[in-house]
């Protein structure tokens, strides 16, 4: 058998047999709440008749139906680079930022420590947030995006729509002001902007003639 074919046939075995595991578990939360609310009008309830209620079985098929679609729905955006954090190139910006709907762009610098922080409470919102892209560019890398988007200190977060630059977080100065501010700081921050949303149920059951940029200053806000 080709590996390949195998492999996509174990993962779709495996997300099957997940979806089948959350589902089960829903019912089972559902027949427990029937059960202890009927339980003063009927102490002899009989937890196989309620197996067998057809609204019981409607809500288990809805379940089912919700868990496949957002599954097939991850799957979608993970082949887009959504569910990590990727360094990507000044070639392939473009493409990144306008082929998702929201996309959170880390312009850093490697040699510059608060750009180092930023990344660290990036990634592990990138893990979180799902529908949302989170990537970063090299600045000194990429100095005609740089010059067309203004970006003058460094980090810098750009906060993409549909391929448009809407918002953009600099330095940290909205986060507290300080180098050991909590990552719940950037969280909340992306959340009033629109750019993450809470994550729902059926989420987190899946879960389980530019200018050159290297004559440009940047303030690095490590010299703070």
């Amino acid at each position: 058998m080709d590996p390949k074919k195998f492999k996509t046939r174990m993962g779709d075995l495996a997300l099957g047999q997940a979806l089948g595991a959350a589902a089960r578990d829903y019912q089972k939360e559902l027949l427990a709440q029937q059960a202890k609310t009927s339980t003063h009008v009927n102490d002899d309830l009989d937890l196989d008749e309620l197996m067998d209620d057809p609204e019981l079985e409607r809500l288990h098929a809805e379940r089912i139906a919700a868990l496949k679609k957002e599954a097939e729905k991850r799957q979608v955006l993970a082949r887009k680079g959504h569910g990590e954090f990727r360094e990507v190139t000044e070639g392939d910006f473009l493409g990144e930022v306008t082929g998702t709907e929201r996309v959170v762009c880390h312009f850093f610098h490697k040699e510059f420590i608060r750009c180092k922080i930023m990344d660290k409470h990036l990634q592990p919102l990138a893990l979180t947030y799902f529908d949302t892209k989170f990537i970063k560019v090299d600045a000194e890398n990429c100095p005609f995006f740089v010059t067309k988007l203004g970006i003058k200190v460094l980090p810098c977060v750009i906060l993409f729509r549909d391929g448009v630059a809407c918002d953009r977080i600099v330095g940290f100065e909205e986060l507290g002001g300080k180098d050991d501010f909590p990552k719940a700081a950037l969280e909340a921050r992306l959340l009033r902007s629109g750019l993450i949303v809470k994550k729902q149920k059926a989420e987190q059951d899946v879960d389980e003639g530019p200018r050159n940029v290297r004559s440009t200053t940047y303030d690095d806000s490590d010299s703070d």
